[in-house]
């Protein structure tokens, strides 16, 4: 057994600050480089362009509402999918939103746009998604007719994504990427409901969903703070569909703060402190903001691996407003007031974080601590990934009141006996591949 106590030579860099992370995969970095700020504010003015992309607006009008921003969206992605070989999928997945008496008074057409880069192990079967609304809203969430420009809430989103299958329309990576572009989230999530029930009912193995919603701006309302340098991932503590077996387990181990959501939001921070330069990843220990919701939600509610990502600081003259001046104060999502530098490097986390993912083996399937004897070593095993070329494991340890890893040991063996008390520190691990691509980091169970 090859155990390698702190930083493993060629393999594993020790920053300053006693974070230790994956050696940088140059194909990761050459694609991030070419995130484009430029490309984002085209991307964003384009969708302004439609005056409003309202769920309930316009299907047939070819130059307003929500019908012909898909359509446009559609052409978009499929002209990069030409370009990059066809090997991206683009589908409209639609059907009729029924009223529901609150949001929707009337019958209406809706679609979620998808595109998927197909993986190129037709053995492993595992989803790395990212997400965003096409759809925008005003003051009155009914009001289909008025200008809903949406830059920001979430034309930031959108125009990420669109930049995201630019960038990757001609690459091969082992797992799949679905770039998800959703509809009704204004209305009441109704397109990421629709999504999740089918992905669960397909048997989808969604491994991580990226949420992206509102991304673009810096500067806070009221406040006037200004922040680019930081981005807040959102995370359930608790997962939704959790069972009684995994409660017992949660509460025997101590891991309320290990959710597998949690650990993506950890990985993300990885992510960011490797590839995108002066952005931090801030992690909120809650499932959304207070008085909102997003569409990871239903994936959250379905068991899978969800998060949501948003900018620091909000504006809230800026979301969800009817264009208009009051007391000196300009309202309306504009694109004047998006900060397109930072949402460039929003975009680069997005697309670090999905390429480092697909490119990785899969996870260990469990991993297992030793809790049958007292003692101050720890002894963790786990079974070998179902799918990737896996090169060895890092173990990954922290203090119990630490809300990142601190410290990582290497090896190639499926156990380690560490010099450290299980009673006083918390334990992951993950599996690394050719290029220091690493997994999520998966959580122990209890073994006697």
């Amino acid at each position: 057994m090859l155990v390698v106590f702190g930083a493993l030579p060629g393999l594993f860099a020790q920053p300053a600050a006693g974070q230790s992370f994956p050696m940088q995969h140059p194909l990761i970095q050459k694609l991030v480089e070419q995130v484009s700020a430029d490309s984002l504010q085209a991307y964003v003015h384009a969708l302004v362009g439609f005056g409003t992309r309202h769920t309930l607006s316009s299907e047939t009008d070819a130059h307003r509402g929500i019908g012909a921003a898909r359509h446009w969206l559609v052409e978009r992605l499929r002209t990069y999918s030409s370009s990059g070989g066809n090997r991206l999928i683009v589908e409209e997945d639609r059907w009729m939103l029924q009223p529901d008496g609150e949001r929707v008074p009337f019958a209406h057409p809706i679609a979620n746009v998808i595109a998927t880069l197909p993986g190129t192990d037709t053995a492993d079967h595992r989803i790395f998604m990212a997400g965003a609304h096409l759809d925008s809203r005003r003051s009155n969430v009914l009001d289909s007719i008025g200008d809903a420009p949406g830059a920001n809430d979430d034309g930031s989103g959108v125009a990420a994504l669109l930049e995201i299958a630019r960038i990757i329309s001609d690459q091969h990576f082992p797992a799949t990427i679905k770039l998800v572009f959703f509809s009704g989230e204004e209305q009441g999530l109704y397109g990421s409901r629709h999504l999740a029930d089918r992905a669960a009912r397909e048997g989808w193995q969604i491994a991580a969903l990226l949420n992206n919603d509102i991304i673009g701006q810096s500067t806070a309302s009221e406040t006037l703070q200004q922040d680019n340098t930081h981005i807040r991932v959102f995370s359930e503590t608790i997962p939704a569909a959790e069972t009684p077996q995994q409660a017992r387990m949660r509460r025997m181990i101590g891991g309320d703060n290990d959710s597998p959501s949690r650990e993506l939001a950890r990985y993300l921070f990885e992510i960011a402190q490797k590839y995108v330069p002066n952005l931090d990843v801030v992690l909120i220990y809650r499932p959304d903001r207070f008085l909102r919701g997003g569409d990871h939600l239903p994936f959250q509610q379905k068991g899978y691996t969800a998060v949501r990502l948003t900018e620091y600081y909000e504006n809230f003259t800026h979301q969800h407003q009817d264009i208009r001046q009051e007391n000196g104060i300009l309202y309306g999502d504009l694109p004047q007031f998006m900060d397109f530098a930072y949402l460039r490097k929003n975009t680069a986390l997005n697309l670090a974080a999905l390429v480092s993912l697909a490119s990785a083996p899969a996870g260990p399937p469990h991993v297992w601590l030793s809790a049958g004897e007292l003692g101050n070593r720890t002894t963790l095993r786990w079974e070998r990934p179902l799918h990737g070329q896996c090169l060895g494991y890092r173990v990954l340890m922290r203090d119990t009141d630490q809300p990142l890893w601190q410290r990582d040991f290497f090896t190639t063996d499926t156990t380690i006996t560490l010099p450290y008390s299980k009673d006083n520190v918390l334990f992951a691990v993950q599996s690394i591949g050719a290029n220091g691509d690493m997994s999520l980091p998966v959580f122990p169970e209890i073994s006697r």
